[in-house]
């Protein structure tokens, strides 16, 4: 590459010791730009309880920066000191107090790097402030004894000027740290109590001293619109992921609102509106229930339908049934038939079921495991407990099973090896046609992701409630791109179709960003600096000057230095809908998440939740409208879509630096 381009190596060769501390960790070669194998590499190591989904250590670059003296990492602040952070400073405490630094998430490791600390909230002060609530604070206290506040703001009953955005800052992180089914026994609980039960920490029935029958009899059925406007709130929100669950908790509900609907008739409309409830989370529609059953639900690679992925993509529940090949030592493999959500387990004996009526396999072995075996010959095993282990693998990583003595011999499908170097069906596709279907497609993955998934990914990682399966695949995206720009331009044997898919890569990349699909655009720019890619220093040189100046400012948007300055300047100048760079988010949010404690003893910072629903709300903005796509379905439009959502590329990089050194060896 020219030494006028500025390489991307600073944005992705470090990888977090955050990461590796929650679970995730670099794992294999490298980061995206890097290629390193699939996202598989962790899924069989650590603790449950502190690892983190491996598909992001895929895209995300490094969070934190190795210290001078080589001890333990440490966090980089290098924002302007005119630039505000990426959240709202939190204000200090009304005693006084803070709990430790806050310092804006930044990926920068450049001379420009300075360290800087935001003062916290205290979690044993107000943590709510003004911002928290629009004038309400909300202290840190018990996980329970906050839902009993928001309940009783919603009431008017503690906090006259409650705003919605108390309610949505409780209603957005209460999963990370009240569990779903203390959650719903709280509200039951609450609406089923007498009001004289429910005051300011008064002893029971004091609440109603001295106020006359009609004034108790009114707060009381106050009250339980309350909770009932809690509860409609909780079950809109959550209303996909609910249905996975069935109609346990608003049947209950609806059972306790017809028990006091003699005594609190005002109740009426709020109780056919619960039954209305009960019947959609009891039957979301039996069409679409068959259409759902019936329906194969493709992943990226793990098993191919080329009618099936011309659908337009809906959101992944772990209810969902998908086909998926499991390899065995000898590269033959069974086609199983399995719930998305499936335990390890499970699909092990889904596979023993079908392995006994194969001639090849006349005794079955005593013990089988199951095994991710990335295109780098990285393996990582799985433990039988573990769930929805199939959205966490890599682009071009398989299962396989096998006995525990037969690890060493397994090795990657020899397609994912060996590649014939060939003119790409790029040369074919005009430009727009691929940008438009890239931003189609990257619109439908990022309008399946519920917004309750990034805080799940973030805060709970393998023990959520509700799995991240929908944004994994959005990441894996991500990675699949950044892949497949290079791919395709290191399987061009001739020089003059190299700089020219250099170009129509950079087009892609303008449109892209034209369109407002930065996760695509970001993608593209990544690839293209692919370290096997960046070093044809000919076909580089031969990219005309228009389009070399034109790289040159889509790598200044890509720059990490002052806290990505660039590319939040540029986002924050776009009208939604919009597609964002959805690592950079994981990012804020995972520095967001280690930054300060989430509990101090059994105390909540609920300041800490209310940066969290906003930067979740900054999403929901994102995704206020209808990003408006390309329709047509002429043939040659369903080949380009065809061919954009199922991506054939290469993502070992010792295998993209061989072909690399083959175009333009290191002597030349």
């Amino acid at each position: 590459m020219p030494a006028g381009m500025k390489p991307l190596e600073k944005f992705l060769k470090k990888q977090t010791s955050a990461l590796g501390r929650a679970g995730g960790g670099p794992g294999g070669a490298g980061g995206p730009g890097a290629g390193g194998g699939g996202g598989a590499d962790k899924a069989g190591g650590g603790n449950a309880a502190s690892r983190r989904r491996a598909s992001l250590s895929r895209v995300v670059p490094f969070f934190r920066e190795p210290s001078p003296e080589g001890g333990q990492a440490r966090e980089v602040f290098s924002p302007d000191s005119e630039e505000a952070p990426p959240w709202p400073p939190a204000a200090t405490s009304l005693n006084g107090s803070a709990c430790g630094d806050v310092r804006s998430p930044s990926l920068s490791s450049d001379e420009q790097s300075s360290e800087a600390s935001l003062a916290a909230e205290s979690v044993g002060g107000s943590c709510g402030g003004t911002g928290a609530s629009g004038g309400a604070a909300i202290h840190a206290d018990t996980p329970e004894n906050i839902m009993l506040a928001v309940l009783d703001s919603v009431a008017g009953k503690r906090y006259i000027n409650c705003t919605e955005t108390l309610l949505d800052d409780f209603m957005l992180t209460h999963p990370i740290f009240l569990t779903a089914d203390t959650f719903q026994q709280v509200l039951l609980q609450q609406f089923c109590l007498p009001y004289g039960e429910v005051g300011d920490g008064e002893e029971p029935g004091e609440g109603g001293r001295g106020q006359p029958d009609g004034e108790a009899e009114s707060d009381d059925t106050h009250r339980k619109r309350a909770v009932l406007s809690v509860a409609f709130r909780y079950l809109e929100m959550y209303r996909e992921l609910l249905q996975e669950e069935g109609d346990k908790f608003p049947k209950e509900l609806y059972a306790c609102a017809l028990r006091e609907l003699s005594r609190h008739p005002d109740l009426v409309d709020d109780v056919v509106k619960l039954e209305r409830w009960t019947q959609i989370l009891r039957c979301p529609c039996n069409e679409e229930k068959e259409s759902r059953r019936k329906q194969v639900r493709p992943l990226f690679r793990h098993f191919r339908r080329i009618d099936a992925c011309l659908q337009p993509r809906e959101a992944f529940r772990g209810s969902d049934e998908i086909f998926c090949r499991v390899y065995t030592p000898d590269h033959s493999y069974v086609t199983i038939r399995s719930r998305l959500s499936c335990r390890v387990g499970d699909i092990l004996a889904l596979v023993r079921e079908k392995l006994q009526y194969s001639d090849e396999q006349p005794m079955l072995p005593a013990k089988l495991v199951l095994v991710a075996v990335t295109s780098a010959g990285e393996k990582a095993v799985f433990r039988p407990s573990d769930e929805a282990v199939f959205t966490t693998l890599g682009v071009n990583t398989h299962l396989f099973t096998c006995q525990p003595s037969e690890l060493d011999s397994l090795l990657p499908l020899p397609e994912e090896i060996h590649w014939t170097p060939g003119d790409s069906k790029l040369h074919d596709m005009s430009a727009e046609e691929v940008a438009n279907q890239l931003v189609a497609f990257d619109w439908e993955l990022f309008s399946c992701v519920h917004e309750v998934e990034f805080v799940c990914y973030v805060f709970h990682g393998e023990r959520s409630r509700w799995r991240p399966l929908n944004l994994e695949l959005v990441l894996q995206r991500c990675s699949e791109v950044q892949h497949w720009v290079a791919t395709e331009t290191l399987q061009c044997q001739s020089l003059p179709k190299r700089v020219q898919l250099l170009r129509k890569f950079i087009k892609i990349a303008a449109l892209c960003k034209q369109q407002q699909d930065l996760l695509s655009f970001l993608a593209v720019l990544l690839g293209l600096d692919n370290p096997a890619l960046s070093r044809l220093r000919l076909t580089w040189e031969g990219l005309p000057g228009k389009f070399r100046k034109q790289f040159q400012q889509f790598e200044n948007i890509t720059d990490p230095s002052r806290n990505h300055k660039s590319y939040r300047d540029l986002i924050s100048a776009l009208t939604p809908p919009l597609i964002p760079f959805t690592p950079l988010l994981l990012k804020d949010l995972t520095f967001l998440h280690e930054s300060c404690k989430t509990f101090h003893g059994q105390l909540v910072n609920f300041e800490k939740m209310h940066k969290v629903a906003e930067m979740v709300r900054c999403i929901r903005r994102y995704r206020s409208g209808q990003l408006v796509t390309d329709t047509e379905t002429s043939p040659s439009h369903l080949q380009t879509k065809a061919y954009v959502r199922q991506l054939h590329v290469i993502d070992n990089q010792n295998l993209l630096f061989d072909l690399s050194c083959k175009l333009e060896p290191r002597d030349s």
